[in-house]
């Protein structure tokens, strides 16, 4: 015969457990969140740190870092742990994503770059036919009638604009690697078209001054940021800069 005392004390212990379950879950994930944030911050600065390199605007950074970092905490709070997918990779997207976003709403095209880049273009492709040699960056400059200095801001500006138009539309590949379709889940047709234009970066990598070479693996082999590869070729980050959209230029105009 049940004792009316146990029941009531069996409810109380049943009325508990329904009552603190639920929020004893979401001190737990409130927790997991606050350690994902603080643990990934430093991955915010180093995101923001490569895409002032590629914009070459240091006046952004601290918008951009506040950016990155809304980011992150979005990602966190929607972050599923059953998913086969790592927390950092899943952030890196989140976060580069709210970065470009902010790019977006404030990017604009200085008067004139537009047919300077075109400029070079065209001047770039008639030494090539010419001279049977891709011209030195002197050179080049010389023939397009701007100073070096010149024509590395208008080759900063288009490696900007590039940069921008590209991780609008992806998430988290380099400007380089997005010349390449993704692998997963391509057809027999669309894989071999894959594997030729993989052959092609390659190969026009290869065909790059040795400087260009070591700098691009640097930047997106190594992910070394410019200030980074700065202190590795004992020269200034502005140098790094000016490098890094010289050798993009020139293999756009190889692909």
């Amino acid at each position: 015969m049940n004792q009316p005392g146990k029941i009531l004390e069996l409810e109380t212990v049943s009325d508990e457990r329904v009552n603190t379950g639920p929020a004893h879950v979401d001190e737990s994930r409130k927790s997991m969140e606050e350690q994902w944030i603080l643990t990934h911050i430093p991955l915010v600065k180093h995101l923001v740190n490569k895409v002032v390199g590629n914009i070459g605007r240091r006046t952004d950074r601290e918008d951009l870092i506040s950016a990155g970092t809304l980011g992150l905490v979005k990602a966190a709070q929607s972050f599923d742990p059953s998913r086969e997918v790592a927390f950092k990779t899943y952030a890196y997207i989140r976060i580069r994503g709210s970065i470009i976003d902010e790019l977006r709403g404030r990017s604009f095209v200085p008067s004139g770059v537009h047919h300077q880049i075109q400029t070079i273009q065209e001047t770039y492709r008639n030494i090539v036919t010419s001279d049977g040699v891709p011209p030195s960056d002197e050179e080049l400059a010389e023939a397009v009638g701007l100073s070096l200095e010149k024509m590395y801001k208008v080759l900063e500006e288009a490696r900007r604009q590039n940069f921008i138009s590209i991780h609008g539309l992806s998430d988290d590949k380099p400007v380089v690697w997005n010349l390449v379709p993704q692998a997963r889940g391509l057809g027999p047709d669309k894989q071999a078209e894959r594997n030729e234009m993989l052959a092609v970066l390659s190969q026009a990598i290869t065909e790059l001054p040795k400087r260009d070479r070591y700098l691009l693996l640097l930047y997106y082999d190594r992910d070394l940021t410019m200030k980074e590869i700065a202190e590795v070729l004992s020269v200034t980050e502005s140098r790094v800069s000016q490098l890094h959209a010289s050798a993009l230029f020139k293999l756009s105009m190889k692909l």
